[in-house]
């Protein structure tokens, strides 16, 4: 038997996905930011560890399917509430040149209710060694839900949980950019790593470069900040120093959904495997890489250094 070496929580939304095939027909699949982080944690993961999805689902036929294809991952699925009259949210991928635009239709998802109940989501928190969320985690869940998660999370960190947040701006979740802004901030200062994107801080916060980005989350306490840069410059402080990585280019890219979920969960496996922190930074861009070169959040991949 395998021994217990932790256990992973990741917090979000799973939704139905439509990726197009390429000949005006799609493939319908389940994905979602930290679910996709999750899906390849599993498969990145040194032996022994568990990984989690905490959300909720309604009681119907597709929400079935969605439980079925996450213990088919070998997902922990126990922290995933039932809601009847609800139902999981879908999206449409289109793609232009390998970037990709989305249509969403969630106005029932059931993960919108998610933080709910804060025992269930304690819970949840309880006993794990790592929490991933993500800003879309915070984006669907009403402003009272929204205090609810980030005052477990930060009760659990106090316990020694490791937090681990993706901001992941998507404007048009949120009511103003205001509150977006502040939400995310509130989230990073409960966090000990911040995985942003640059495009993203630049659009929403301004920053001038990558430094501004890693000093704004490191002032709310972060330990650890990764700023992914595309297939550009990484920028990275980790524990006091500053690295800066560039990835190998990508031949051809092909899809780019997911290309920040697969690198966190690339990066965060290896940091949890005691990979050295340079090293960690190649897995998760090696992961990305992998990813981006096919159609769809979730692809199957090999490990690579």
């Amino acid at each position: 038997m395998t021994q217990n070496k932790g256990s992973i929580l990741a917090i979000g939304e799973c939704m139905v996905e439509l990726a197009p095939r390429g000949d005006e027909t799609y493939n319908r699949n389940f994905a979602g930011d930290t679910f996709n982080s999750a899906w390849y944690l599993k498969r990145v993961l040194p032996a022994g560890w568990q990984v989690a999805y905490a959300s909720a689902v309604g009681t119907d036929t597709i929400s079935d399917q969605m439980l079925a294809f996450m213990d088919c991952a070998g997902i922990d699925t126990a922290m995933v509430r039932r809601i009847a009259d609800r139902t999981v949210g879908l999206y449409m991928i289109e793609l232009a040149n390998g970037e990709r635009s989305f249509s969403y239709w969630r106005s029932q998802s059931a993960a919108k209710l998610l933080a709910e109940d804060a025992g269930a989501l304690r819970a949840a928190l309880e006993g794990r060694t790592v929490v991933v969320f993500s800003g879309i985690t915070l984006a669907i869940l009403s402003p009272e839900h929204r205090q609810t998660l980030l005052s477990e999370i930060a009760q659990a960190r106090a316990k020694g949980v490791r937090v681990v947040f993706d901001p992941n701006m998507r404007a048009r979740l949120w009511t103003d950019a205001e509150t977006m802004r502040n939400a995310v901030m509130a989230a990073a200062a409960v966090s000990d790593i911040v995985l942003p994107s640059f495009d993203e801080d630049q659009r929403e916060f301004g920053d001038g470069d990558p430094e501004a980005t890693i000093a704004r989350y490191a002032g709310k306490g972060a330990t650890t900040v990764v700023v992914k840069n595309g297939a550009g410059t990484v920028h990275a402080l980790h524990e006091g120093r500053h690295v800066v990585f560039e990835p190998k280019p990508v031949e051809t890219v092909v899809d780019s959904t997911a290309a920040g979920d697969s690198f966190n969960a690339g990066f965060l496996a290896a940091l949890i495997d005691g990979v050295p922190f340079e090293a960690a930074l190649a897995r998760g861009s090696a992961l990305a890489g992998q990813v981006v070169q096919k159609r769809g959040a979730l692809v199957e991949v090999s490990l690579t250094d």
